[in-house]
């Protein structure tokens, strides 16, 4: 079997859609259509699905109801092969369409809403991309209308006139209002192409698309979420190798403005914690110090060795620059035993000395055995104790990577050995393209790249010349509080000039430096 093509990035330019209507599919896509209350509108969503170009013998539609009230039942107009499933445990779309996809007979799942309807060749847009690459995420293109006039048509009517190619016709003198904060961000990344790891924030599900495959590689919906599950999804498929495609001939009308550009103060309000909690690519949401969250930034992985040297270097990564950060020790901890013996000539000493340095430590983890995979958007792998990150060594590596796009950086040691900073999503990649015999460090630097430096020239020393400050309290007499009054604020006056000389290295010159598009605006426009 050929290797599928190879995309660097998110430039999906490189790939060749074939022209609609000119091509054969070969593969089963599954539309789920999740629907809570929507009985005015999913007539009208599964009639223009029923007006499809795509082959309908390839085409299921799966409507998931939500526990409407009324339930959900299903018009007479509507594709040849529709069926019905009823959510009996849970709630919220995010779950509804996460029960679709497990239930789904498709190669394909098509997201798409109760409150949208297609153009003639929607599905087939979606479809082409999936039989080019397994890795596609594709989104479509809608304008926002007012549903009053379609909702006087028969249902049927709006089918011949979708298997016409007459849905651009549904809605005439009236506005038709762009998804503008997507538009904008579209036309700065010439429709994604540009926008590298940073795509996968606009991932908008309600007319997106994925493989079955790449869907069930990943973490998929989190079901707990209520509001910005599309965004989540879109971190999760990015995790798992996914490219986010747009697609300007996948067209929908949306009916009635969403909920998102209705309220967009308040959904955005909710999602915040949400999304910082679980989605380390919207760093501005994120706190720069003193915050670590549920999947986090960076994980950094490394053997425990000699305890003095393990402890050291597990305290200067979580004393650096990057806060947001797992540390994942991988060590005999099965060992560590409470029998009676002389302590300091325990035979499992080394082991139970870095045990307990950080078996209360939040962002350390004590594992047997060393992750196959991780969340986090990227990892650290360390050979050895040797070496130890200055403070600002470990960051600055991550908005190297960051600047780039790349993939992977190599540190060098003088040893031999080398530790390896890599962007999960690239590791992702690579394993669905390889086949056996490939060259995967090839592969790594075609589809994202790789850089190699000397550890020592990008701030890493001898583990045991690495500064990890601690406390000084040496015994003294109890000061007279007026003079520790004076010590007091002489202290907070030297942070306070310290505080204002690093906002002025951070952004020098008189003007403001620049900050995130979404720190600025939100996700929804809004502005901060």
């Amino acid at each position: 079997m050929a290797r599928q093509p190879v995309v660097r990035h998110n430039d999906w330019g490189s790939l060749t859609p074939p022209t609609l209507g000119g091509w054969e599919p070969t593969l089963s896509v599954t539309v789920v259509v999740p629907t809570f209350n929507y009985q005015r509108t999913l007539p009208y969503v599964l009639a223009a699905l029923a007006g499809q170009s795509y082959p309908s013998h390839l085409l299921e539609v799966l409507v998931v109801d939500d526990q409407s009230s009324p339930p959900q039942e299903l018009p007479d107009v509507r594709p040849d092969n529709t069926r019905l499933i009823r959510v009996e445990e849970g709630w919220g779309r995010a779950n509804a369409c996460h029960l679709g996809a497990l239930a789904a007979d498709g190669d394909v799942l098509h997201w798409y809403d109760a409150d949208m309807l297609a153009h003639r060749e929607e599905v087939e847009a979606h479809a082409r991309w999936h039989h080019l690459v397994d890795y596609a995420v594709p989104g479509g293109h809608k304008l926002f209308v007012d549903p009053a006039s379609l909702l006087e048509v028969d249902p049927a009517v709006v089918r011949d006139r979708v298997a016409a190619g007459e849905a651009g016709e549904l809605f005439p003198g009236q506005e038709h209002e762009p998804h503008q904060w997507v538009e904008d961000y579209w036309a700065k990344t010439h429709d994604l192409r540009e926008a590298g790891p940073r795509a996968q924030r606009f991932h908008i599900g309600m007319t997106g698309s994925v493989t079955k495959a790449l869907y069930l590689d990943s973490d998929g919906f989190d079901r707990t979420l209520r509001l910005g599950e599309d965004m989540h999804l879109g971190h999760s498929l990015a995790q798992a190798g996914g490219v986010f495609v747009v697609d300007r001939e996948a067209r929908s009308w949306h009916l009635g403005r969403s909920q998102v550009l209705r309220r967009a103060e308040q959904v955005n309000r909710f999602n915040d914690p949400y999304l910082a909690d679980l989605v380390p690519t919207m760093r501005p949401k994120r706190n720069r110090h003193g915050r670590a969250y549920q999947v986090p930034y960076l994980e950094v992985v490394l053997e425990a060795g000699p305890a003095d040297e393990t402890i050291h270097l597990v305290d200067s990564l979580l004393d650096g620059d990057v806060p947001d950060l797992r540390v994942t020790v991988v060590g005999p901890w099965s060992t560590v035993h409470e029998d009676r013996v002389q302590p300091v000539e325990d035979p499992v000493l080394e082991t139970r000395l870095v045990h307990r340095s950080f078996l209360h430590e939040p962002r350390v983890r004590l594992v047997q055995q060393a992750p196959s995979r991780s969340d986090a958007e990227f990892v650290l792998t360390l050979p050895d104790a040797s070496l130890a990150p200055q403070p600002a060594a470990v960051a600055a590596l991550l908005d190297d990577l960051e600047r780039t796009h790349h993939g992977v950086r190599v540190l060098s040691y003088d040893s031999g050995a080398a530790a390896r900073l890599e962007r999960t999503s690239a590791l992702a990649r690579v394993r669905r393209l390889a086949g056996p015999d490939d060259d995967r460090e090839a592969l790594l630097d075609e589809s994202f790249g790789v850089k190699t430096y000397p550890a020592t020239s990008v701030g890493w020393v001898p583990v045991a010349d690495r500064v990890v400050e601690r406390f000084v309290l040496g015994a003294r007499p109890a000061m007279d509080p007026d003079k520790s009054e004076k010590r007091l604020h002489k202290s907070l006056d030297k942070a306070a000039e310290r505080s204002v000389d690093e906002r002025s290295v951070d952004a020098p010159g008189p003007a403001v430096a620049p900050v995130e598009e979404e720190h600025r605006r939100g996700l929804f426009g809004r502005r901060r």
